[in-house]
């Protein structure tokens, strides 16, 4: 994998993470080369791609084996498994936080997707991820629900690191921002080393265009047409702006000058679904400083192979044909509202879904370990 792509992404102020947490990325040294060789700065983990690498070898069988003769049930186990490799990850990465300052080297674990609208049971259960990992670089993805936005901030008045996950429309995201100021500086209040407190929002970005792009294909015209693949990096753009916003609370400059640092945006579903698109779509059109943008190996293979990182521009014209995409949006009789938050359930469905499905997975992996 060529690296000079990559770098120029990183010298923009980009910081790359990789969506892919396995056993066999950690033990086969494929995620220690991207770290060493500077190509990424960070991971994040799922239960779709836990689930997956159980079906995809034997690299859990050992800890499945003392797990099944523990007697533990599949979440107990489930439980397990993660934690392990998130260790391992974080300790993987724990010279580039070191490095950074504490910027980056960040890796990033879920809580449970059924506690989403629960916010003191989504803190209750962030509290006991961080403290069973016990690692500096940690990051809790929490869901960004009404009661998410509450947990978000309770967690990071405790000075536990979070990733807000699933935000798909800027109202949302500026209220994600709120929700970190209040938590940094209820932190502050309490005493916490507030330079040590890490927040990423984690801006849901293909799956917009993807709910777009069908209803625009069923109008068929060619004005229709044009409008394709161009509504998600408008959001961005808004959302953007929005949360930038956020940072003009008078309570900001005197926890920045105490080490704070302003939540970063981060570009999640950047995989490219649609064959008409280039697949660096979304990371080419997202280059703007001080942002993570995270993406599968094949997506980061695509960006340093032929990717343009260039820095994009986020000016007042840029701002201005973002606001052009929603008002032709309306043409189409497209409400960008009624999406996100259709984004929003289905996402979370999706997610609790793939919860269930790493639990079915494990059960009977459980039942045919060795003992």
């Amino acid at each position: 994998m060529r690296g000079s792509a990559l770098r120029r992404l990183t010298e923009a102020g980009v910081s790359l993470w990789l969506d892919d947490i396995s056993r066999a990325g950690l033990t086969g040294g494929s995620l220690a080369e991207l770290v060493r060789d500077r190509r990424i700065s960070g991971v994040t983990s799922d239960p779709a791609v836990l689930a997956r690498a159980l079906t995809a070898g034997t690299d859990y069988a050992e800890q499945l084996s003392v797990l099944a003769a523990g007697g533990a049930t599949p979440e107990e186990a489930a439980w397990e498994l993660m934690t392990h490799d998130l260790r391992h990850a974080c300790d993987l990465l724990l010279p580039v936080y070191e490095r950074t300052g504490g910027a980056d080297g960040l890796v990033s674990a879920e809580v449970d997707p059924r506690l989403a609208h629960d916010s003191a049971a989504t803190l209750a259960q962030a509290r006991e991820l961080s403290r069973e990992i016990g690692r500096p670089n940690l990051l809790v993805k929490i869901p960004a629900t009404d009661a998410g936005e509450k947990a978000v901030a309770d967690c990071l008045a405790e000075g536990i690191g979070v990733n807000a996950t699933l935000i798909f429309s800027a109202e949302r995201c500026r209220r994600i921002a709120a929700a970190h100021v209040d938590g940094v500086a209820r932190a502050a209040a309490a005493g916490h080393r507030v330079a040590g407190i890490n927040s990423v929002a984690s801006f849901s970005v293909g799956r917009v265009d993807t709910a777009v792009d069908a209803l625009l294909d069923l109008d068929g015209s060619a004005e229709a047409k044009a409008l394709r693949g161009t509504v998600a990096l408008a959001a961005a753009r808004l959302a953007h702006e929005q949360h930038t916003t956020v940072y003009e609370d008078p309570r900001w400059p005197a926890l920045e000058r105490s080490g704070a640092r302003r939540q970063r945006l981060l570009w999640a579903s950047t995989a490219v679904k649609n064959p008409d698109y280039p697949d660096t779509h979304y990371v080419d059109g997202l280059i703007v400083p001080n942002t993570v943008s995270t993406m599968p190996e094949e997506t980061l293979r695509a960006v340093a192979d032929h990717g343009l990182t260039r820095t994009a521009a986020w000016d007042e014209s840029a701002r201005a044909h973002a606001r052009h995409v929603f008002e032709c949006m309306s043409w189409f009789n497209i409400s960008l509202r009624d999406i996100t938050s259709q984004l929003e359930e289905e996402g979370l469905k999706q997610l609790t879904a793939s919860w269930h499905r790493l639990l079915d997975t494990v059960a009977p992996t459980l039942d045919g370990a060795p003992r």
